[in-house]
């Protein structure tokens, strides 16, 4: 059983009675821009465009609405299902879904799947693909981390890097 503190529940409560998205957190940098070639291709650009414009809503615990919020999973399974593409609602469905892909086979819109913060036995946490770069690709995600909001992370930071599971492809399968 894993014991949360009060303050620490009292930061979600806080966070999910926004009524409007807060400022953007996350640092733009610029995009890769890859070549279009092919509907798989488009479909992953609109994806990522749609994503991004939660840029900065306010991170809440088992939320995938955006008036209130989002956790990792929720933002995940709310971008996705706006494209029609069914995803598990929690970030634990994502251990044995799809295939794993190496590094060079990643592609922006592929979900990115973590180890816990805490627990490294666990899945824990989800994003999504936006610039693809292997090991040093970036992703958009719900972060619970200092942010507290849809951000856009380095997966070669040591926060992730260490707590790195597996990248799959959830659109082309």
């Amino acid at each position: 059983m894993k014991i949360i503190s009060i303050p620490f529940l009292a930061l979600f409560f806080l966070a999910c009675g926004k009524e409007k998205p807060g400022p953007a957190v996350a640092v733009q940098t610029p995009v890769i821009e890859t070549p279009v070639t092919g509907s798989d291709e488009i479909k992953r650009a609109e994806i990522i465009a749609f994503a991004k414009k939660y840029l900065g809503t306010a991170y809440c615990y088992a939320s995938s609405d955006p008036k209130k919020g989002f956790d990792c999973s929720g933002f995940v399974n709310f971008v996705f299902n706006n494209f029609e593409i069914e995803l598990p609602r929690s970030s634990s469905g994502f251990a044995n879904i799809g295939k794993t892909l190496k590094p060079d086979e990643f592609r922006v819109g592929d979900v990115l799947v973590f180890y816990g913060y805490r627990d490294r036995n666990s899945i824990g946490h989800v994003g999504i693909i936006c610039e693809a770069n292997g090991m040093k690709s970036k992703f958009i995600h719900s972060s619970s981390g200092k942010e507290m909001a849809v951000i856009i992370s380095d997966l070669d930071s040591d926060q992730y890097t260490k707590r790195f599971y597996k990248c799959v492809d959830v659109i082309s399968e």
